[in-house]
């Protein structure tokens, strides 16, 4: 066997799945750990909490695949994208769905092993989420908002986890989960939007226009007023209203950061949202121990 030949096609499946840059993956566990602090009253299983981090990695890298498969040719046109190994042609269509399909059965797998059969029954969604949000970019106005949905379906399957039911607080927090993706995949589409108008595909920083900006601190407005809303039903301690107020004051300077519409501000804006989300989990943490 050609051991450096194995080694460089490992190393392009990681790039396929995007291992090498876990944004996504943090993005997708920082509501899914929300959902599980808070159903569990701050007392999570940590089985569950581990089954859900790990399938949190797989499910995130599987859409990565199969998004890179979806728009194989159009990421040539786009100056960010161009040499992703599936659109350059390093990696065949053959090889990336059966990286996807292994990707979402090691997933399934975890589901089946946890027991939780409301679980599994909500996991046939999550995955056709998955698999269909990179075609939503042909015809939906504002795909970031399925992306929303797809990124948030680890909230009511973690309170499924939990309490073997999906109570109404799990979808206000999916709910709140749409607008903060809305929010940050809108700066992240900023960054390409001359690239996507020049192909024909759709993505929020486009339907806005010039309203993208008032439309991202919007979202941003909505996603921290729904999630005070739990934590006032919730009854949760002062440290989860000061993670919001620490969330708030990034969110606000993401302002000062893509009011110019430049794209490296934008991006790095994008990327701060990793810190929103931590700072939102670490207040609801804290205010169990308090």
């Amino acid at each position: 066997m050609n051991w450096q030949a194995l080694r460089t096609r490992l190393d392009l499946y990681e790039k396929l799945m995007r291992l090498d840059k876990p944004i996504g993956t943090l993005l997708l566990l920082w509501p899914t750990f929300w959902a599980l602090w808070l159903s569990a009253d701050g007392r999570p299983d940590w089985i569950v909490v581990w089954v859900f981090a790990l399938g949190t990695l797989l499910m995130r890298s599987a859409g990565c695949v199969i998004n890179d498969y979806a728009d194989r040719d159009f990421d040539k046109h786009v100056e960010r994208t161009r040499e992703r190994p599936l659109t350059a042609g390093r990696v065949s269509t053959r090889e990336a769905l059966a990286l996807f399909a292994v990707l979402c059965l090691a997933s399934f797998a975890l589901v089946v092993a946890l027991g939780k059969p409301l679980v599994i029954w909500l996991s046939i969604p999550a995955v056709f989420l998955a698999a269909s949000y990179p075609f939503t970019k042909r015809f939906l106005a504002i795909p970031q908002a399925y992306l929303g949905i797809a990124f948030g379906f680890g909230i009511p399957m973690g309170y499924a986890a939990q309490l073997a039911t999906v109570p109404a607080e799990a979808w206000w927090m999916l709910l709140a989960n749409i607008f903060w993706a809305v929010a940050y995949d809108t700066e992240y589409a900023m960054v390409d939007r001359n690239d996507d108008l020049k192909i024909g595909i759709k993505t929020s920083a486009i339907t806005f226009g010039r309203f993208d900006v008032a439309a991202v601190m919007g979202c941003y407005a909505v996603t921290l007023a729904i999630l005070a809303g739990v934590g006032a039903q919730r009854g949760l301690a002062w440290p989860f209203y000061l993670g919001l107020a620490l969330a708030a004051g990034m969110m606000l300077r993401h302002f000062f950061w893509i009011r110019g519409r430049e794209r490296m501000p934008c991006f790095r804006a994008f990327l701060d949202n990793n810190r929103v989300g931590a700072a939102i989990f670490a207040g609801l943490v804290a205010s169990y121990w308090v």
